[in-house]
């Protein structure tokens, strides 16, 4: 267990340490079982943010062919679904130079472009690769300045993660092409509790998948009522993507990423507040939900009483009623068209959007003009 915490949002959160850190972890500690025949209960690595671990080890068994063991993975206080997993190594010498990467049982294999790692190949990410290569070069260094007999000239290494298979499951790998398990990551080695850098990674690593993939054309949903409604209008489901709570970031990476038409699907709760100009939707950054609404009903004729009664609504369904009975024209197309002017002005005019507004009670609310045109051409055929 790492016994380090940060305090968010009044409270104080424990960090954990990555699948790569556990491969690293294991690898070098059956790397000296192998050298020294000798069992280790523990085995101590450097991360790349500069801390250093100390972990228990598990599993242990080596002969004078191979060796490995396997290292639990604590996620610390982050929701991560590795969390409690065993990550094994097992590390078999060649006469091949340099370390060779294996998949075990539980670990994917890349089988789509666009990822960091080429397809064919274990997925375990560059950072893990770089940590477990220095950890064998270190710990073969050290065992040759002791003046010990020749050496293998290289090593296999198979990472296995048992769980891994049903694990994979619950994860984004099936949809960006990594087949039959779990990737080993870590960038840092450390998992930050709760970390918007860790999910926006991987918000942004399924976007780069299907533009390497040639699409040009996609769905935007903030969550999983996006995903729900899109699934029922028949839409291709292989190109859509959640946002998060991040559609600015989102906006910016997809524009960056070159796209050229994306359809913006959403519960009106979350892109009323793009209606604002607000590009990042959790409640605890900003929330004018009912101020949006009210403002765009007064500019379409709206009574001061309908005004206020929006403004007293404590939910979007509950303001809709009252948008609704109001018989205000075309209120939600034009709330749709100045989403959709707003994301546009975000990506200055480089990518062409439509947008699509709904509620959970009353289903299909309101589009922009050529939403429907936009539909058509993303449905499953």
């Amino acid at each position: 267990m790492l016994n380090r915490t940060i305090e968010k949002d009044g409270k104080e959160l424990r960090y954990g340490y990555t699948t790569g850190s556990c491969a690293a972890a294991a690898t070098k500690a059956a790397l000296l079982m192998y050298l020294n025949q000798k069992k280790l209960a523990t085995i101590e690595i450097n991360t790349p943010k500069g801390w250093t671990l100390d972990l228990i080890l598990h599993d242990q068994a080596f002969d004078q062919k191979q060796a490995s063991c396997s290292v639990v993975k604590d996620g610390g206080d982050d929701p991560d679904v590795t969390h409690g997993a065993k990550v094994f190594s097992k590390i078999t010498p060649t006469d091949q130079a340099g370390v060779q990467f294996v998949a075990g049982i539980g670990v994917g294999t890349v089988t789509s472009v666009g990822l960091s790692i080429p397809v064919g190949e274990p997925a375990i990410n560059p950072v893990p690769r770089e940590m477990i290569t220095r950890e064998i070069e270190n710990t073969v260094k050290q065992h040759q300045t002791g003046g010990e007999t020749e050496l293998p000239k290289g090593w296999i290494v198979e990472i296995s993660i048992p769980e891994g298979v049903e694990l994979a499951k619950r994860t984004f790998n099936p949809k960006l092409g990594i087949q039959g398990g779990l990737s080993v990551l870590g960038t840092s080695g450390i998992v930050e509790p709760m970390s918007e850098v860790a999910l926006k990674a991987s918000l942004k690593l399924e976007m780069s998948v299907l533009n390497a993939k040639g699409f040009k054309e996609i769905i935007f949903v903030p969550g999983n009522y996006g995903k729900d409604f899109s699934e029922s209008l028949n839409l291709n489901l292989e190109l859509l993507i959640k946002t998060s709570n991040y559609m600015g970031f989102m906006l910016d990476e997809a524009e960056r990423m070159a796209f050229e038409k994306i359809l913006l699907i959403g519960h009106l709760g979350k892109l009323v507040k793009v209606a604002g100009g607000i590009f990042n939707t959790h409640s605890s950054v900003a929330d004018a939900r009912m101020e949006i609404l009210a403002a765009h009903a007064g500019l379409l004729g709206a009574s001061q009483t309908v005004i206020a009664n929006i403004m007293a609504a404590k939910t979007t369904d509950e303001a809709v009623d009252i948008i609704l009975d109001a018989a205000l024209p075309d209120y939600f197309n034009h709330l749709a068209e100045v989403v959709k002017k707003k994301v546009t002005a975000r990506v200055y005019g480089n990518i062409d959007f439509e947008v699509v507004l709904f509620s959970k009670v009353h289903g299909l609310l309101g589009q922009s003009k050529d939403a429907e045109e936009l539909r058509k051409r993303l449905c499953t055929h």
